[in-house]
This record gives C-alpha cells, sequence and structure tokens, in this order.
C-alpha cells in the first residue's frame, strides 16, 4: 500500500510502499477512501508540540473507508461498512473521564495520526470500538472534514452553553470555522465570523453568518464591541493577538473558549476583568464519539454543509504549503 510517512520533523513526507498491516484483536482493517488535511497534521510533521509523535509515523485523522477485515473479537463492525478513523483513536473505557462520557480527557487515549498511524495511506488498522460508523448519503469526501473539524467544532459550541439569541463570535473562518458558524446558528445564536481573508468572509455570509469583521482592516475589537459585544468567543485562528481581541470583545458572563494550539501557547488574562466581568475560559478538545455520531446525524439531515476540495497524496507536500499559505477555502481532502 502507498503512504506518505513523516520520517523527521524538518522534512517533507515521504511516499513509500509499505505491507498492508493485519489487524490483531480488537482492531479492524480499513480500506481509506478519503482522509482530510487537518493544521494539527502540520504540527504533528514539524513536531511542534511538547508532546511530539514518535518518528517515523503516518498523519492524518480525517480519514473515511471500508472496513475489509475484522480482528478477533469485533462484533459490533461488519465488513464492508463505511466508518470514519477520528483523533480519539482509544481510550481505555475505565477511568472517571471515560465512564461519565469525557472519554476525550482520558490520560490513556491513543490519537489517530499522531501516537498510532493515521489515514494517510491506502490502509488503516483502528480499534474497532473507536471507528465511528458513517450514515448512508454522506460521501467519503464530506465525511473526513467532520470526524474532526466537525466534531471539534460541534463539541465547542456545546462546552459554550449558548442560550439562543446569543451574540457569539467564530474567529477563524476555514476547515473549521466554516463548521463553527453552521453549529452557532443551530443553536440559536446570532453569528460574528471574524477572518483576514474576504472570500472566507464570503463563505460566513453564505453558510448563515449574521456579521463579518475583516480583521485585517479594522480593529476587531472595535467592530465587535460596536455590535455591542459577545457572549462567546469561539478562537480558531492561531495568531497570537487573536487571543487577546477575542477576550477583550466578551461581554459581561462571557465565555472565551480555546480550540486552537499555537505552539507559542501562552495566554495572559487581567484577572480583574476576568473576576469582575463573570469571564468563564473553557478548553475544548475534540469531542467524543457520541459528539461525532450527532455531527453525522446532523449532516445527513441536510443542517450543514462541508466545503471541501480533492487533492492527491501525490501532492501531500503542495497540500501542507497552500494550508500554511491560507488559500484554500476551508479543507483540503486527499481521496484515494
Amino acid at each position: 500500500m502507498r503512504a506518505a510517512v513523516a520520517t523527521a520533523f524538518d522534512k517533507p513526507l515521504t511516499l513509500e510502499e509499505r505491507p498492508v498491516p493485519k489487524p490483531g484483536s480488537g482492531q479492524v482493517l480499513v480500506r481509506l477512501e478519503t482522509c482530510g488535511l487537518c493544521h494539527t497534521d502540520i504540527h504533528a510533521m514539524r513536531g511542534d508540540w511538547p508532546v511530539k509523535p514518535s518518528l517515523p509515523f503516518v498523519p492524518g485523522h480525517e480519514g473515511v473507508g471500508i472496513i475489509e477485515e475484522l480482528g478477533a473479537g469485533v462484533t459490533r463492525r461488519a465488513v464492508g461498512e463505511r466508518v470514519a478513523l477520528p483523533w480519539l483513536g482509544h481510550a481505555c473505557g475505565e477511568c472517571r473521564y471515560c465512564i461519565d462520557g469525557r472519554e476525550n480527557l482520558c490520560e490513556s487515549q491513543q490519537n489517530t495520526g499522531y501516537s498510532i498511524d493515521g489515514g494517510y495511506a491506502e490502509y488503516a488498522l483502528a480499534d474497532a470500538r473507536f471507528a465511528s460508523p458513517v450514515p448512508n448519503g454522506i460521501s467519503p469526501l464530506e465525511a473526513a472534514p467532520l470526524a474532526c473539524a466537525g466534531v471539534t467544532t460541534y463539541a465547542a459550541v456545546k462546552a459554550a452553553h449558548i442560550i439562543p439569541t446569543e451574540r457569539v463570535a467564530i474567529f477563524g473562518v476555514g476547515g473549521l470555522g466554516h463548521l463553527a458558524v453552521q453549529y452557532a446558528r443551530i443553536v440559536g445564536a446570532e453569528v460574528v465570523a471574524i477572518d483576514v481573508t474576504e472570500e472566507k468572509l464570503d463563505l460566513a455570509l453564505e453558510l448563515g453568518a449574521d456579521h463579518v469583521v475583516n480583521a485585517r482592516e479594522v480593529d476587531p475589537v472595535e467592530a465587535l464591541q460596536s455590535l455591542g459585544g459577545v457572549d462567546v468567543a469561539i478562537v480558531l485562528a492561531l495568531a497570537p493577538q487573536v487571543f487577546d481581541q477575542a477576550f477583550a470583545s466578551l461581554n459581561r458572563g462571557g465565555r472565551l473558549i480555546l480550540v486552537s494550539l499555537p505552539v507559542e501557547g501562552t495566554l495572559t488574562v487581567p484577572i480583574f476583568d476576568t473576576v469582575l466581568k463573570g469571564i468563564s475560559i473553557i478548553g475544548s478538545i475534540v469531542g467524543t464519539r457520541q459528539d461525532l455520531a450527532e455531527v453525522f446525524a446532523l449532516h445527513a439531515a441536510g443542517r450543514t454543509r462541508v466545503v471541501a476540495e480533492a487533492r492527491s497524496l501525490d501532492d501531500a507536500n503542495a497540500a501542507v504549503e497552500q494550508v500554511l499559505e491560507g488559500v484554500v477555502p476551508a479543507r483540503l481532502v486527499f481521496e484515494f
């Protein structure tokens, strides 16, 4: 099988021929149809974060494909079934977080495309319990971004506990942000999209945003305060100044939802304002299997739209550069 492999943190991906793996106990073998390119994959390839992947590894945690073989003991999945291979590739199922429904906080978790080989390959192994079924009617091209960009922003919107008619600011309209706009609209929010690219702001309006702010042309804090401030700010962008802007835009009782993980990841907030205004700062990390099931159900019901462009795995390194340059409309997806 062909696979795009990270062999060093300072080198491009290498296309390799590898043997098709055999599923072990509790695993399934999946023939990949698609895999989305997430910015987290780029962080993984470059070893940006404190806990680095072990080299060599295959990136990709938005894989979608067909189960071709079951390992011993697998009873809940079937050959021929289409599944997604999300970031949460394994959790212990026994710790306090797994038991109370917060499996995404499990300290023993394994992450697809990071600590275990992911979807930048024609075949991949997966823990059968975490290979999430994709409903009929959702194409592999659309399902791939939903497996991370979708579930991550959906979980962030849930974590914000948005009350209908509250004003919600989405900082960053890309692979994640274009879906966050839609989820915030679904829960009844007045949505403001902030970005530095007119094309992405036009897309946000097309997807239901009530207001847009071009942060390259105006001060986003002033623009948001002129609207009356915001009740929730969801940060999906990586620029360090965005976090300060999001905090400064909040009304009393506001919630700052942190999703993106910049390389220089330090947040400084004024304690006085945080306490007196009753500000909540919430970290939101991907989502659970139940969150992903709900994301797929919403999309199957026609409530969301995925904006994605297909790429070949042969062009993986060029696709990475396009994402870094910010010239893609929303999500790039490798098709096999």
